[in-house]
């Protein structure tokens, strides 16, 4: 089995760590990375923001930096979700403006093989049970486009229920968007920060002394208003947890 790690901009940029803990945990469990360095931006922002044409390279070059691996995996349901439900749209729509095959061949590809991390742990490797151990209350903000568009559904809860010393307790209003959505928190400001403080109060309210989340980006949205409210509550992307262990807890 050939694993290759897309590391997302976000990761890159603001949450390297994270990126560390999915290969600590790979490797935990008897899997070999492969990090190939032609890899770049999915093509998210671009594309949720009206710019199809512009998108299109970096599907071409997604699907060329992967090639060769049976397997990629994205510490981000969102990223994840770009690949597996936007690539056939934009290939679709390429081909129906008469441009040929390139990027129905590039998505057809990239797209089976792309596993967000709870997926391919639960679905791939076929294990709950990680052997991981993280000494803390946790809850868990679902994040809408692991929630929505991959169908994560209890993937990550599942995972998290099976981690030595943590208790995890529920978190009122879940499924309710953070409000982040990338380029909508720049947009409408004002709307993304009055959703982030109706989640962050609802974190609070947990009594949690972290919250555990599957995108780095909606833990960014998430720490950075808890940090403006005052709580001590602390983001934590759900691969740190799970890569803790007695000996070396992230």
């Amino acid at each position: 089995m050939r694993v290759a790690l897309f590391i997302t901009c976000v990761n890159d940029t603001l949450y390297p760590r994270t990126g560390q803990a999915v290969v600590t945990l790979l490797e935990r469990l008897g899997v070999q990375v492969g990090f190939p360095d032609g890899q770049s931006c999915c093509g998210q922002p671009q594309f949720n923001t009206g710019y199809r044409h512009e998108t299109e390279p970096l599907v071409r070059r997604y699907a060329a930096a992967f090639r060769g691996y049976d397997y990629v995996v994205v510490p981000s349901g969102s990223c994840a979700a770009m690949v597996r439900d936007n690539y056939p749209r934009i290939a679709a729509k390429a081909a129906a403006e008469g441009r040929g095959q390139e990027l129905a061949e590039a998505a057809a590809e990239a797209v089976p093989k792309t596993y967000e991390l709870t997926e391919f742990l639960t679905d791939v490797l076929e294990v709950i049970d990680v052997g991981a151990y993280y000494p803390h209350t946790v809850t868990y903000h679902p994040t809408c486009h692991g929630l929505r568009m991959l169908g994560l559904g209890d993937r990550p809860r599942s995972l998290l229920a099976a981690v030595r010393g943590l208790d995890l307790v529920e978190l009122p209003g879940a499924e309710e968007c953070c409000g982040f959505g990338g380029t909508f928190a720049v947009k409408n400001p004002a709307v993304s920060a009055a959703m982030g403080a109706d989640k962050a109060r609802n974190i609070t309210a947990t009594g949690a002394e972290a919250v555990c989340t599957v995108d780095n980006s909606c833990q960014m949205h998430i720490g950075g208003t808890l940090a403006r409210q005052g709580s001590t509550v602390r983001p934590v992307h759900i691969a740190e947890i799970l890569a803790s262990t007695e000996g070396n807890v992230w």
